[in-house]
C-alpha cells in the first residue's frame, strides 16, 4: 500500500514519531508503518518482539491513548504496524499538539491551535463567551436595525422582536448563559474592533499590484460594513453602464450587485476573525477580487468549494444573525448563488483560488464592459476644454459621488471621474455658487452636503 494521508513509513523506531502517532489520533487515525524505506521498500526492523511491547505503553504513557501494534511481513521482511484511531478529544505530546495533514505532520501553534481545540470540544471560534460586556453596550441603533430586517424576512415571530434585547440575544443562541458570544459583539457593537483586531474591510484601488492609487476602511458593526462597502464600491470604484428600459433610467456594473454582495456577505460569514487581518478588496481596471483569511476544511479544495452545495459558515452564529435578518437565503449556497447571478447576467464566471491562510473570489469584467469605459477610475481624458453639456454631467457625477461618500476628498473625486483636480476644484466653485453643494468643516475632516 503506498504511503499517503493515512499512512507513514518509517525505517526503524524512535520515540519522536509518538508526535506522528499524536498527528494521526488529532487528525483521521491512520497507520506507522516502522521497517520501510521512504520509497517502500521493507527494510524490517530489529527487535520486533520489544517494539510490539514498549509502543503500545509509551503511547498509552506519554500520550495517553492506545494504539494497535502489529506483527506484518512483507518480501519476507518484519514489519511493525502502528494502528491509530482517531481520539474525539485532543491529544498531546509532552504539551504539543500535532495534527496529520496530507502527507505531513504539522505543530498545531496558535490560531491553528485555538482552531483545533474548539473543533474538539464541538465548539466554533463566533460562539465562545466574551467576559465583561454587557448586552446594554450593544448599539441599540444596530439592535433596532437587525428587528426591522428581521421583521421584513418573516424569519422570527412578532413576539420574539418584541422582547428586550438579552431576551432577542438569547432567542439567536449569541449568549451563554450571562455572557455575550463573540458573535454578539461582531453583529452589534458600535467598536468590535475592541475585541476583535482586524475585523474591518479593506478597499483599494490599484493601477498596478504594487501601486495603489486610494483606499477606503469601512468600520463598524457587520450589518453596517456589508451595506457600507456595497455603497463604496458603487459610488467611489465601479463605473456603470447606464441605459434606459422606457423612462427607466438602468445601471449596470461589471459584477453584479447580487453577486457582490454575497461575495461579501460569503467573506463576512467564512473569515477567521483569530487571524487579525481585515477582509481585502482589490479593485483594478480589469477585474474585482475579495480576500478573507480563512482555511477551508479538511480535505477540501476549490472544487469541492464551488459545488452546489458548498461549506457550512466558518462563523455559524454569525451565519444565522444574518439569515434571521434576511440578508442570506440559506445556509452554505453562497457560492452558487454567485455564479447564478453572475450567469443570469451574461458577466463572466468568477474564479476562486486559495492559498494557505486566506481564500480569493476574483469577478474579472467583461470585454463589452471593459470597450464601453475607460480603463478605470484613474484614467486621465484627454485635454481641452469641456462643453456646457460635459460640465454638466461631470457636475451631476460630482453630486452623485458626494451623495454616496460625503467624506471623499477632491482628489478622489479626480481620480475617480478621470480629470485634474483643477477641472474638479472649477465644477466644485460652479456648484457652491448655484447652491447645489456646500462644504460642512475643513478641507480634511469635513464632510461635504448636497443641497439640490
Amino acid at each position: 500500500m503506498p504511503e499517503h494521508q493515512s499512512i507513514e513509513w518509517k525505517e526503524s523506531w524512535r520515540d519522536e514519531y509518538l508526535r506522528w502517532i499524536c498527528g494521526f489520533a488529532n487528525a483521521n487515525g491512520g497507520t506507522l508503518v516502522i521497517g520501510k524505506s521512504n520509497d517502500g521498500i521493507a527494510l524490517g526492523v530489529k527487535d520486533s518482539g520489544k517494539l510490539l511491547e514498549e509502543i503500545p505503553n509509551k503511547a498509552r504513557d506519554i500520550l495517553g491513548i492506545l494504539v494497535d501494534v502489529n506483527l506484518r511481513y512483507e518480501q519476507a521482511a518484519e514489519l511493525v504496524e502502528i494502528v491509530v484511531e482517531p481520539y474525539p478529544y485532543p491529544i498531546s505530546y509532552k504539551g504539543e499538539y500535532h495534527y496529520r495533514s496530507g502527507s505531513t505532520k504539522q505543530e498545531l501553534k496558535g490560531a491553528a491551535l485555538d482552531r483545533f481545540l474548539l473543533r474538539k470540544q464541538g465548539r466554533h471560534w463566533d460562539g465562545v463567551p466574551v467576559p465583561n460586556v454587557e448586552a446594554s453596550e450593544l448599539d441599540p441603533f444596530s439592535l433596532a436595525a437587525f428587528r426591522k430586517r428581521a421583521h421584513r424576512s418573516k424569519r422570527l415571530t412578532p413576539e420574539i422582536l418584541r422582547e428586550p434585547d438579552a431576551a432577542l440575544l438569547e432567542k439567536l443562541h449569541l449568549m451563554e448563559g450571562h455572557y455575550l458570544k463573540r458573535a454578539a459583539i461582531l453583529l452589534f457593537h458600535p467598536d468590535p474592533e475592541r475585541f476583535v483586531t482586524g475585523a474591518f474591510i479593506k478597499i483599494g484601488f490599484f493601477r498596478t499590484d504594487a501601486d495603489l492609487v486610494f483606499h477606503d476602511e469601512i468600520h463598524g458593526d457587520l450589518f453596517s460594513q456589508v451595506d457600507k462597502t456595497l455603497d463604496t464600491l458603487r459610488a467611489k470604484y465601479l463605473k456603470a453602464l447606464i441605459s434606459y428600459d422606457g423612462v427607466q433610467r438602468v445601471e449596470n456594473y461589471p459584477v453584479p450587485e447580487e453577486a457582490l454582495r454575497e461575495a461579501i456577505l460569503n467573506a463576512v460569514a467564512h473569515k477567521d476573525y483569530s487571524s487579525g487581518s481585515p477582509i481585502q478588496i482589490s479593485v483594478y481596471a480589469d477585474k474585482l477580487l475579495v480576500w478573507n483569511s480563512g482555511h477551508l476544511p479538511h480535505d477540501w479544495t476549490v472544487d469541492r468549494l464551488t459545488e452546489k452545495h458548498s461549506s457550512q459558515p466558518f462563523n455559524p452564529d454569525i451565519a444565522n444573525a444574518f439569515f434571521r435578518a434576511g440578508a442570506i437565503e440559506s445556509w452554505g449556497r453562497g457560492i452558487e448563488r454567485i455564479m447564478s447571478a453572475c450567469r443570469e447576467s451574461g458577466t463572466p464566471r468568477p474564479t476562486i483560488d486559495y492559498e494557505p491562510g486566506g481564500i480569493w473570489i476574483k469577478f474579472p469584467f467583461s470585454t463589452t464592459y471593459l470597450a464601453q469605459v475607460s480603463n478605470g477610475p484613474d484614467a486621465k481624458k484627454s485635454s481641452g476644454k469641456s462643453s456646457g453639456k460635459s460640465s454638466g454631467k461631470t457636475e451631476d457625477k460630482i453630486i452623485a459621488i458626494a451623495r454616496k461618500s460625503p467624506s471623499v476628498s477632491i482628489p478622489q473625486i479626480a481620480e475617480i471621474l478621470g480629470i485634474s483636480t483643477r477641472a474638479v476644484e472649477k465644477q466644485i466653485r460652479h456648484l457652491k455658487q448655484t447652491n447645489r453643494l456646500r462644504r460642512i468643516g475643513p478641507a480634511k475632516g469635513g464632510n461635504w452636503q448636497v443641497v439640490a
